[in-house]
């Protein structure tokens, strides 16, 4: 593998982190960060190191969005509004903004340890 291969899959994974972090305030980062470590997954000649940390971008962003999907479930009885005086719809609320935390944590989570590793040229499994 030549060395513009390696900086070019480097770089692609430094931005798939970026947009990973982006991803915390915006979900269409996250589906960014996704393609971009999808690029050097598809390439057959990577260095271990960095396609377990394409591997772990594509992994963490896909359960982050699940995660996100579970929680939004939460909040559609928010959308009629004589349902809006139950005490079960605020209990939907709740439980979706829980969900929404742990979704955004888990994400974070993901990113400060995939990052430490990336800046050690480590794999992160």
């Amino acid at each position: 593998m030549g060395k513009n291969n390696l900086e070019q899959h480097r770089r692609y994974i430094a931005f798939a982190y970026a947009f990973m972090f982006l991803a915390l305030f915006s979900i269409v980062t996250a589906v960014l960060s996704y393609w971009l470590a999808r690029k050097v997954v598809h390439v057959e000649n990577t260095e271990v190191w960095i396609h377990a940390q394409a591997l772990w971008v594509m992994r963490s962003v896909i359960m982050f969005l699940l995660l996100a999907a579970f929680a939004a479930l939460w909040f559609i009885p928010l959308l009629f509004q004589p349902w809006d005086s139950f005490i079960w719809v605020k209990a939907c609320t709740v439980i979706g903004v829980v969900f929404s935390a742990v979704a955004w944590l888990y994400l974070l989570n993901a990113w400060l340890k995939g990052f430490s590793k990336y800046i050690k040229n480590k794999a992160v499994f």
